[in-house]
């Protein structure tokens, strides 16, 4: 652990997120090294910070995956704190043990609570350990189908086997009867070693029309916990979120407090602190534990808009040993108003495919006007590579309503100007504009089995360098 402030800090990752702790960071006079790939040699969270390291190679495994690289770009740079932001080695309980096997603070929780949320089924456990209420479902690896069908004797069908060590809809497989649980299973295990390189499993209830809940959660490292908002995700793709929302509505008379406070326990239970996410899942009242994700969220702007918190900042004051700036009862007078999220992909929704579309963003000009916020990692020229997220940047909006959040989105979304690569943009306002979003009817199945996008078109062909 950590007990004295940050005074340079080193930021493992790319694109929006590095931007982002960037930012945050010299607003707090902490100095910044960034690192970089060949691809990334003159990118923004480069050209921002006040140091960068090569760390060669083209693709993540041989430039954000590469530890030693990294390490070895601390070393040389004198970092006393390493933002792991999100994806690659943020949820890497191995990496965050070398950072501080160094003698250098891991902006984020400890490797040993990474690890135990990590496991879907040790984390299942933690849950159950601090008296958070989790989808009926094992809480120890299943290895035969015979033990998959004895739980669904007693819980019924459908029911949901899954990756252990999965995420992302990967490694999961949906059963309705006994007859399918064998061809199902080998489909989770081979899907699950192929994509997470581990193939165990574990079973579930599946629940039919769930909503996506979230809680934004920060803990310091004196044991103090505050739960900052909840946030709603069910506008998703094959498990990948579309649009993000602050706060959950919706869900009747004293449920958010107490899945805040559910989301608290959970985190205790595996002495965390710093900054993390527990994803649960909500249906008819009732509100299950699904995962916890040990990092800062792609989505955690909303929670800030509707608080004035910044969340970055507060990591990098409670990796440098500081107690939280406030108490519950001072987050949760701040909240006010509504705020979504768009996620603009570099894609091609025509036709509902969202095929990639990588290549140079000619011309990028940014929404505007009161409670608008763009988050990125790009500027016009920059380009899109194939070998990293395709996230153009991160449309923030702000209304004092869910209505008036909703109506502010779709017009800064029209006022939007990315050109020289497709976006997710006619497809996002599809969502917006539609009825069963407006009345919150949509669940985390309603992009796939209601929202129609085969009409989905781009509003014009991408303008390369040269045309008119």
């Amino acid at each position: 652990m950590s007990t004295k402030p940050l005074t340079k800090i080193l930021i493992a990752n790319r694109g929006e997120i590095a931007v982002r702790v960037i930012r945050a960071a010299r607003e707090m006079g902490i100095a910044t090294v960034a690192v970089y790939s060949e691809l990334d040699r003159n990118a923004l969270h480069v050209r921002l910070a006040d140091e960068a390291y090569a760390l060669g190679g083209q693709t993540a495994a041989e430039s954000y995956l590469n530890t030693e690289a990294i390490l070895d770009a601390i070393r040389k740079s004198g970092a006393d704190g390493v933002h792991p932001g999100y994806g690659f080695f943020s949820e890497n309980a191995d990496f965050a043990d070398a950072i501080t096997n160094m003698g250098v603070a891991f902006i984020g929780p400890p490797g040993d609570a990474i690890r135990e949320m990590g496991d879907k089924v040790s984390s299942r456990r933690a849950a159950l350990r601090g008296g958070c209420p989790i989808v009926p479902g094992t809480t120890d690896f299943v290895t035969t189908a015979q033990e998959i069908t004895e739980f669904a004797a007693t819980a019924g069908y459908p029911i949901a086997i899954k990756a252990a060590f999965g995420g992302g809809g990967r490694g999961m497989k949906v059963v309705h009867n006994a007859e399918t649980v064998q061809e199902a299973m080998d489909s989770a295990q081979r899907e699950a070693k192929a994509f997470f390189g581990r193939d165990e499993i574990y079973v579930e209830k599946y629940l039919t029309w769930p909503r996506h809940v979230e809680v934004q959660l920060v803990g310091d490292q004196h044991g103090n916990y505050v739960w900052v908002s909840t946030r709603d995700c069910s506008a998703q793709r094959r498990h990948q979120k579309l649009v993000e929302e602050a706060p959950a509505i919706a869900m009747g008379e004293g449920v958010e407090e107490a899945m805040g406070a559910a989301a608290v326990l959970a985190a205790r239970a595996v002495g965390y602190f710093n900054a993390g996410t527990v994803e649960f899942i909500y249906q008819d009242g009732e509100f299950f534990f699904l995962e916890m994700n040990t990092r800062l969220q792609v989505e955690h702007p909303v929670s800030e808009v509707i608080t004035g918190i910044d969340l970055v900042e507060w990591q990098l004051r409670v990796a440098g040993g500081e107690k939280l700036p406030m108490t519950q009862e001072e987050v949760t007078a701040r909240r006010y108003g509504h705020g979504i999220e768009i996620r603009i992909n570099a894609e091609n929704p025509a036709g509902g495919k969202f095929l990639p579309s990588p290549g140079k963003i000619t011309k990028l000009v940014p929404s505007d006007g009161f409670g608008v916020r763009f988050d990125s990692g790009y500027e016009s020229g920059d380009e899109i590579s194939q070998y990293y997220d395709n996230l153009v940047g991160k449309l923030i909006v702000w209304g004092k309503d869910r209505p008036t959040a909703i109506a502010r989105t779709i017009r800064a979304l029209e006022e939007m100007v990315v050109e020289g690569v497709y976006t997710t943009i006619p497809a996002d306002l599809a969502i917006l504009k539609h009825p069963d979003f407006a009345a919150m009817k949509h669940s985390t199945k309603w992009v796939e089995e209601v929202l129609d996008l085969s009409g989905i078109g781009v509003a014009s062909a991408p303008t390369q360098d040269g045309d008119d």
